[in-house]
């Protein structure tokens, strides 16, 4: 992996800067009217975040990536792997950090202006590091904090890393000794419905669908999207069905995911990454390995719908290929005066490429005979496929979609994100409730909300006498 040019993260968005820029024309209104901040979210179970005209950003205008400063030469220890969100109408303040920390990787979102822009608003940022590496992300939140006392002034009780994941409680006390502010701890599983319901409703060009014709076919963002099976990939697997904004139960999942596939390539090849895992993988040819249908049978298996490119067995044809090595290697060790050291052995005919490619078929083809046997015994028919397992990899998501519309027939639908890995983080994010902030239809902060519809009815009331 290429290092990339070190760069300071953008400051963490606390409250907009009141003065602006001497060459500014007329300086733009950052400050949000209550009445502004209750219209400005249209689903309950998010902080109040104005993402009207929010859009995801080109890849040009992302945010910088840091190189490791580290100098152990394992490379980049976070790279910055998906754009941005540009959130143009929030002109709110916003002075929290969200972390999902899983078993293998931690996933970061924070909100920055785009200081010394007059433009308003500003924009969700993502960032990932490998779990062993969290000195590396407290580093990142360090300076990130930094940036916003720098413009907010020393006010670090209104700071606050919102943490979710199992890491949100391995990590707790070593997060807040480290930055000094408060850690708030939310629930994963909720944490990722939250993420995922924003991702649907709130931001274009964001949820597609995948085939071979049309591989990337986005879904306009609607208001009906219950209920419906999110499969969230990461170290291992759940399945969660939802069927309300705060309804949501985990009906099942598997031990084997992104864990599993990393787990078992770094014993079967020479990758030290999962990113390079997955490159072998769009590299190699899974049938050097794989015993197929038509390698049985000789032609498709039509009466019961398999083609002959079908995967009968992972990895089944290894074992004789490795036989036939083994004993050419053998005949050239017997002979070897005349070919000395063995220079006649045979490859087995295969390589890393071939395994990481089959690996990965294996692992994606069992998540998504899995989903498909929870949605049909929960009668749902909108599946969606997040965390960071999928990296917007095509094998990944061919083999998942296709996998959903064979068992189904066709009957169910199989939804992929862009932002796949983030939506925990995002629903820690989104968790935050400022002072003031109370949530539509939810049930925190409902108290506080009714008492001021009650007093602007009455007010509206006196008015008009």
């Amino acid at each position: 992996m290429t290092p990339a040019t070190t760069v300071a993260p953008p400051a963490i968005s606390g409250d907009p800067p009141s003065e602006p820029r001497a060459d500014a024309v007329q300086a733009p209104r950052l400050v949000t009217s209550t009445e502004e901040i209750h219209s400005s979210i249209r689903k309950p179970g998010s902080v109040k975040i104005n993402v009207q005209g929010a859009f995801i950003v080109d890849a040009e205008s992302t945010t910088p990536q840091r190189t490791n400063s580290l100098g152990n030469g394992r490379g980049s220890p976070t790279h910055h792997e998906t754009s941005d969100i540009r959130l143009p109408n929030h002109t709110g303040g916003v002075s929290h950090i969200a972390v999902d920390i899983g078993g293998s990787l931690i996933k970061l979102v924070y909100f920055s202006r785009e200081l010394p822009s007059t433009d308003p608003g500003g924009r969700l940022n993502f960032q990932l590091f490998e779990t062993d590496r969290i000195d590396d992300c407290i580093e990142f939140m360090k300076d990130l904090r930094d940036k916003h006392i720098e413009l907010n002034g020393p006010r670090t009780d209104e700071l606050v890393v919102m943490a979710t994941g199992g890491g949100a409680y391995l990590f707790y006390d070593k997060i807040r000794e480290a930055l000094g502010i408060d850690v708030s701890r939310e629930d994963e599983m909720q944490c990722l419905m939250i993420g995922l319901d924003f991702f649907i409703t709130e931001i274009p060009r964001e949820v597609f669908t995948y085939s071979e014709t049309d591989p990337m076919h986005f879904v306009t963002p609607r208001e009906t999207i219950y209920p419906y099976l999110l499969v969230n990939i990461g170290s291992g697997v759940s399945m969660l069905k939802i069927t309300g904004p705060r309804s949501y139960e985990r009906v099942g999942g598997t031990s084997l995911g992104g864990g599993t596939l990393w787990g078992l390539l770094s014993l079967l090849t020479d990758a030290t990454s999962f990113d390079e895992m997955l490159e072998l993988a769009g590299q190699g040819d899974n049938t050097n390995v794989d015993m197929l249908v038509g390698d049985i049978y000789g032609q498709d298996y039509g009466k019961i719908g398999l083609k002959n490119t079908a995967i009968a067995s992972s990895f089944g044809k290894i074992y004789r290929k490795k036989l036939e090595a083994n004993a050419v290697q053998t005949e050239g060790e017997t002979g070897s005066e005349a070919k000395p050291n063995g220079t006649s052995q045979k490859k087995p005919g295969f390589n890393d490429s071939d395994i990481s490619r089959s690996l990965l078929y294996a692992v994606s083809n069992n998540i998504g005979q899995i989903a498909y046997l929870q949605s049909q015994l929960h009668n749902l028919n909108d599946i969606y496929f997040g965390g960071t397992f999928i990296r917007g990899h095509r094998q990944t998501i061919n083999t998942l979609s296709y996998a959903i519309k064979f068992w189904s027939k066709g009957s169910k639908q199989a939804y992929f994100l862009r932002h796949e890995g983030y939506l925990g983080a995002v629903g820690a994010f989104l968790r935050r409730q400022p002072k003031n902030w109370g949530r539509r239809g939810s049930l925190e902060g409902m108290d506080e909300l009714q008492e001021w519809r009650a007093q602007r009815v009455a007010a509206e009331a006196s008015t008009t006498v």
